[in-house]
């Protein structure tokens, strides 16, 4: 049984790994962005709203993404100078209780922020500013997809301590 856990939980990390990829290469987008517009602005004084606001829904999927890709590699915020007092066993007691909580949060998040996401759909929700980007919804999606893959790593987690399978590679 173990050999068939340690694939679905590679399988759950493999696509969380694949989005936190996905984020990296957004932060490129963002600062190339970032920099074309400043060079369009000071060098020949002109900009567009729509590269404006590209810049702030860029961040979304960079934080919505990372957070699970944080989790995945260990670098989620914990108190360490008192986890690492504690025994093993405490220690894995913490993660899985973690983790449980991280599944219910995106599972609660995705449950409800989804019939937000579909009214913003129905209306054909854009930028009220001229020039500004159509299709919000697409932005606003990026809500639930982010806490779905926070509940996915979550599973994971919970699966990879409780189990106590071999350590991640290639993270």
């Amino acid at each position: 049984m173990k050999p068939a856990l340690t694939q679905f939980v590679q399988f759950l990390e493999a696509i969380v790994r694949g989005f936190g990829f996905l984020a990296a290469w957004v932060c490129v987008a963002l600062v190339l962005l970032v920099a074309g517009d400043v060079f369009a602005r000071y060098l020949f004084r002109t900009g567009a709203v729509w590269a404006q606001e590209l810049q702030w829904h860029l961040i979304s999927p960079i934080a919505l993404f990372g957070m699970s890709y944080a989790l995945l590699s260990g670098e989620q915020v914990r108190v360490d100078v008192l986890y690492e007092r504690f025994s093993p066993l405490i220690q894995r007691g913490i993660e899985i209780l973690g983790g449980l909580l991280l599944i219910l949060l995106g599972v609660l998040l995705v449950k409800l922020s989804l019939p937000w996401v579909e009214m913003s759909y129905m209306r054909g929700e854009g930028s009220p500013n001229p020039g500004g980007l159509p299709y919000r919804f697409i932005l606003k999606a990026l809500i639930p997809l982010g806490f779905g893959l926070l509940a996915i790593q979550g599973l994971a987690h919970v699966l990879r301590h409780a189990f106590a399978l071999p350590p991640r590679s290639g993270t």
